[in-house]
C-alpha cells in the first residue's frame, strides 16, 4: 500500500516564568510557544522494483553530512521495533543523533504494537525554521531576502543553538508525523484531544530516553499544545519501563502511551485558558552567543535546596506567587480595553521586576549564576528603552538569552535593536575573551502547538 507523505510541524518554546520550580509537581511554569517550528515529512522511500527492505532514511539537508540511514525489525517476546544504524564506523558514531534514532524506535514500537507490523520504509526529511540556530546578520534581522530555510553548511552538531527547544520540537513532529502517517485516520488524528494526549505521552517517553533522564517535561508539553501554564508529571510514570528489544517493552510502552496500566496514569496539568500576550504587545528573544552548562546548574539548585529546605522554600514560594500573579496581570491586561496604555502595564512590569530580585537572590543564596550581573545590566538596559515592558533570563537562566516583554511597535524594535547592536559582554570577570554577542531573533509568541502542514510547500527541499 502505497501511503501520502504527511506533514508534521512543532513550535519552539520560553519558559518566562518558573524556571527550576518547574521540576517539582508543586509549582507550575508559564511557557509561551515560539512561532520558530520544526517541520519533518514523512514519505514513501523509494526502492527498486522487487527489492524489499525494512530501512527508515532520515535527512536534515540544511546541515552538511545530516543523513542517518536505520534497519528495523520487530523483536521477540514483545520487545517492540529494535532500530539499528546501517552504517556503523568511527564518521558515525561521531554523527549520531539520538533524539532521532530514539524516536523512530519509540514510535514504531508504538505503531506495530497497534497495527499490522509489517511497516513499511520511508524517507523522513527534517526542516528547522532559520532561528532554532545562530545565523548571519542578515538572517538574524528578518532580512526579506534570507531563504526560509537557510543552509548552515556545518555538521549539526557544530551549529549554534539558540535555545528555543530544538530537541524537543524535533520529537514531538517526529513522532507526530510517523504516528500520522502510519496509522490509519480512524483510529489516530493528532488534531483530536485524544491523538494530542497520546502524542503527548510518546513524545515524553522519547525525548526522556534521548535524554537519558526524566526531565519536567514542559518543552514537549508546549510542542504539542502551545502556550499553557504546565504542571509536570510524575516521574515514576517515565522511570520504570524498559528499552527497545527488551522483553515487554512495547506492552510497557502502550500503557504508557494509553495511560492503562496502576503505573502510567498520567497526571500533568496542561491548561491554555487564559495564557495570552495582551493585544499590542509582543514576546522578543535575544540570543546571547555564550552558553551556560544547564545541568551543572540544575544539580547545583537541587543541591542548595536539599541543604538549605526553609531558606529554599520561602523563596521558591514567593516565586511561585509571582509567577502565577504574572500570568493573572498578563491576562488582566489583555482582557480590559479601558485602561489607558501607559497605565494597563504597570502591574506587569512591576511584577517581572518582582521575579527577578528574587531570581538574583535564589543566584546569590545558591551560588549559581541564574540571573548573572551582565545578564543583569543587559535587562536593565533593555527595559530602559520606552516601550519595553520587561524581561527575564528565561529558563535555567545563564548567559543563553533573555526574553523580554515589547510594545508591538516598529519604532521599540528599531531601538532594541540598536541597543543590542555592538553589545558585547563576558561571561567571566576576568576574560574579556570569553564575551558574547547579542542579536535579536526574529520569533515571537505562538498560541498554537503541533499542526499537520500541507507537504507541497516543502517540495524543493524534500529528498
Amino acid at each position: 500500500m502505497v501511503r501520502d507523505a504527511v506533514t508534521v510541524s512543532a513550535p519552539g518554546k520560553v519558559l518566562l516564568a518558573g524556571g527550576y520550580l518547574v521540576l517539582d509537581r508543586e509549582y507550575t511554569g508559564l511557557v509561551f510557544g515560539l512561532d520558530a517550528r520544526i517541520h519533518v515529512t514523512v514519505q514513501e522511500l523509494e526502492t527498486s522494483k522487487g527489492v524489499t527492505l525494512n530501512e527508515v532514511v532520515v535527512h536534515s539537508p540544511q546541515f552538511e553530512d545530516a543523513v542517518w540511514e536505520y534497519g528495523y525489525r520487530l523483536t521477540e517476546r514483545d520487545g517492540g521495533m529494535k532500530v539499528t544504524a546501517l552504517r556503523v564506523d568511527a564518521d558515525l558514531k561521531l554523527n549520531r543523533n539520538i533524539f532521532v534514532e530514539t524516536t523512530v524506535s519509540y514510535a514504531l514500537s508504538y505503531i506495530a504494537s497497534r497495527t499490522n507490523p509489517n511497516i513499511s520504509p520511508t524517507s523522513i526529511t527534517i526542516l528547522a525554521d532559520n532561528d532554532y540556530y545562530s545565523t548571519p546578520a542578515d538572517l538574524a534581522n528578518g532580512s526579506s531576502a534570507a531563504p526560509r530555510f537557510h543552509n548552515f553548511g556545518v555538521p549539526i552538531t557544530k551549529a549554534h543553538k539558540t535555545g528555543l527547544g530544538s530537541s524537543a520540537a524535533l520529537v514531538t513532529a517526529l513522532t507526530g508525523a510517523l504516528l500520522s502517517y502510519y496509522l490509519p485516520k480512524e483510529t489516530y488524528h493528532i488534531t483530536t484531544d485524544l491523538g494530542k494526549r497520546q502524542l503527548h505521552n510518546l513524545a515524553q517517553a522519547a525525548h526522556c530516553a534521548a535524554q537519558g533522564k526524566v526531565g519536567s517535561g514542559f518543552d514537549v508539553a508546549s510542542a504539542v499544545y502551545g502556550s499553557c501554564v504546565y504542571r509536570r508529571f510524575s516521574p515514576s510514570i517515565l522511570s520504570n519501563h524498559g528499552e527497545p528489544g527488551k522483553s515487554n517493552f512495547a506492552r510497557q510502552l502502550r500503557d504508557i502511551v494509553d495511560g492503562t496500566g496502576q503505573t502510567c496514569a498520567w497526571d500533568h496539568e496542561i491548561a491554555k485558558q487564559g495564557v495570552q500576550v495582551p493585544k499590542g504587545l509582543r514576546l522578543v528573544m535575544c540570543d546571547v552567543s555564550c552558553g551556560s552548562q544547564t545541568p551543572g546548574m540544575v544539580k547545583q539548585v537541587l543541591a542548595w535546596r536539599r541543604d538549605n529546605p526553609d531558606e529554599a522554600n520561602e523563596i521558591l514560594g514567593q516565586l511561585h506567587e509571582n509567577n502565577t500573579a504574572l500570568a493573572d496581570e498578563m491576562k488582566a491586561a489583555a482582557e480590559d480595553t479601558q485602561i489607558q496604555t501607559a497605565d494597563r502595564y504597570g502591574k506587569v512590569k512591576a511584577r517581572f521586576h518582582s521575579i527577578r530580585a528574587l531570581i538574583r537572590t535564589m543566584s546569590e543564596k545558591s551560588g549559581v549564576p541564574i540571573e548573572p550581573p551582565e545578564q543583569t545590566k543587559l535587562l536593565d538596559a533593555c527595559e530602559s528603552v520606552p516601550g519595553v515592558i520587561g524581561g527575564v533570563v528565561p529558563g535555567a537562566g545563564g548567559y543563553d538569552a533573555v526574553s523580554l516583554l515589547i510594545q508591538d511597535d516598529a519604532e521599540v524594535v528599531a531601538k532594541l535593536q540598536s541597543l543590542l547592536t555592538g553589545w558585547k559582554f563576558s561571561s567571566s570577570e576576568n576574560d574579556e575573551e570569553s564575551g558574547g554577542r547579542v542579536s535579536m531573533l526574529g520569533v515571537r509568541e505562538e498560541m498554537e502547538g503541533v499542526r499537520v502542514e500541507k507537504t507541497n510547500q516543502y517540495q524543493e527541499w524534500l529528498s
